[in-house]
């Protein structure tokens, strides 16, 4: 089945009950039985909805997967996951890492005792240097927010395999429709449903999406048991909102691409980062992992200010400046006093987000109104 029929009918049939061609809003807590333990495998929705079981269902399918499990929030996701090492256990992260999730790992779980070590994932040799006995998860973003690195998947795995541990894949930029690490080789890929997946700025929903019985297994227990699972109807606007993946996530790439051939021209511009240029350090990797290169774009200024940045944010009238990303509209941020700005401030120069670093969600709105804004933003 190709990826806009998945999209549309995976984890999908017609409600047995009347016949309803969408998958019904199933806003129930609790499960009939017969008689005790006799039911129709639904016991308590925090343990399993039909809401969210479709939806899991079809996470699954779209990333080539075995299973799906839903969060109330992508930081909610990774939580879970954490919950599946100890103290004591070494994870190996991207040095250029959303600003929330290095905010979980240094600030919540660092203090329990669990060990991270922040590298650059390009460099291999690096990678293989920072590994060891102890190390349980190669944790990785490709592309990265904000400033679109690339990170060779294939390489990672094999390095992962080779110390017996997990490589994870946060595929949140990409989608499944440009890019399918469990493929390549990762153990599990990890969205922020909330952005492109969902896909109209109106609900917040984390993801996993694993291939192995005896993980899964163990997410299963810690999502029963832990409880951060998202409702019913937002896992329905979900559902809805991927029916139309396929289409929005083309739209946002043929946008990105015009975008950055006019911010090619601009001369207030330092360094311009989108995955398809060929002068991209890994431009290569990623036209052999990558179906397309999403609609994210980063730039930083030859004025190396926050107030230069802010100028250019503050100025746009169809762009929005607002936290957040992947939505039909787009949108402007900068990073560094924005999403990134749990980081600090030495930790965030090292990985090139700087204090000019502008970051667009380009939406699916014509073409000539995006560059016309950004023109008179410049001006």
């Amino acid at each position: 089945m190709h990826f806009g029929t998945k999209a549309i009918h995976a984890g999908q049939h017609p409600d047995a009950e009347a016949g309803a061609v969408m998958t019904p809003i199933y806003q129930t807590s609790t499960y009939v039985q017969k008689s005790p333990g006799d039911h129709k495998g639904f016991e308590y929705s925090r343990t399993q909805n039909p809401t969210r079981m479709a939806l899991e269902k079809n996470l699954a399918a779209l990333e080539n997967g075995k299973y799906g499990l839903c969060f109330g929030s992508g930081m909610a996701a990774i939580d879970t996951l954490m919950r599946v090492f100890k103290p004591g256990d070494e994870i190996v992260a991207t040095n250029d890492l959303y600003g929330g999730t290095y905010r979980l790992f240094t600030k919540v779980f660092a203090p329990m005792g669990y060990k991270f070590t922040f590298v650059d994932l390009g460099d291999l040799d690096a990678v293989k240097n920072a590994v060891n006995e102890n190390t349980k998860m190669i944790w990785a973003e490709t592309p990265t927010n904000p400033t679109m690195k690339i990170y060779d998947i294939r390489a990672l795995a094999e390095i992962a395999k080779g110390v017996d541990s997990l490589l994870a894949v946060d595929n949140t930029f990409a989608t499944p429709y440009f890019q399918t690490p469990l493929e390549l080789g990762a153990d599990l890929v990890m969205h922020s449903v909330t952005k492109y997946l969902a896909g109209h700025s109106d609900v917040v929903m984390g993801a996993l999406v694993v291939k192995s019985d005896e993980l899964a297994e163990k997410l299963y227990f810690l999502q029963n048991s832990c409880g951060a699972v998202p409702g019913p109807q937002d896992s329905f606007l979900v559902l809805r909102g991927i029916k139309t993946l396929h289409l929005r996530m083309q739209r946002h790439f043929e946008n990105a691409e015009k975008i950055v051939a006019y911010l090619q021209g601009k001369k207030a511009i330092k360094n311009l980062y989108y995955p398809g240029l060929p002068s991209h350090p890994r431009h290569e990797v990623a036209k052999v992992q990558m179906r397309g290169f999403g609609g994210m774009i980063s730039f930083d200024l030859h004025d190396n200010t926050m107030e230069a940045a802010s100028k250019i944010v503050s100025n746009v009238k169809v762009f929005t400046l607002a936290e957040s990303l992947g939505g039909v509209e787009s949108l402007i941020g900068h990073p560094a006093s924005m999403t990134h700005a749990s980081i600090p401030s030495e930790e965030r120069a090292k990985s090139g987000v700087t204090d000019s670093l502008i970051r667009l969600s380009v939406g699916v709105e014509d073409i000539t109104d995006l560059i016309a804004d950004l023109e008179q933003a410049f001006e």
